[in-house]
């Protein structure tokens, strides 16, 4: 008995995983804007937008905090909210939970950024 040749394997499923594939790249949203939060108790009081960009911008952003180990939550709501803002403002009181939610998610992921709220960053 002959074993047949690997092409003859795959070629029956071919339509099906182009089709799979395509499905894979239609679940990959491009990011369309993203913000960036930053806090340092010993600079600000309140936590301040760092960063803001759509489209490539956006992109960039994400890019760099996930090379750099920063954690990136999607928050579509909070990012419309952020973009009314100027990079460098500080968040305003309407905003102090959602930022909260997002800063303690930070902080249980990178034990070491909630320490330094904690401390004060001292």
């Amino acid at each position: 008995m002959v074993a047949p040749s690997t092409e003859a394997i795959q070629a029956p499923y071919a339509p099906c995983l182009k089709v799979t594939r395509k499905m894979e790249e239609k679940k990959e949203k491009k990011v369309t804007r993203a913000a960036a939060i930053a806090y340092d108790p010993s600079e600000h009081d309140v936590p301040v937008l760092s960063a803001f960009g759509e489209g490539y911008l956006a992109q960039k952003i994400v890019s760099i905090a996930k090379e750099s180990g920063v954690p990136v939550l999607p928050e579509p709501n909070l990012t419309t909210m952020l973009s009314k803002m100027s990079v460098g403002d500080e968040i305003s009181p309407e905003l102090y939970e959602a930022v909260a939610k997002v800063l303690a998610f930070v902080s249980e992921i990178d034990r070491g950024y909630g320490d330094k709220i904690r401390r004060g960053w001292g």
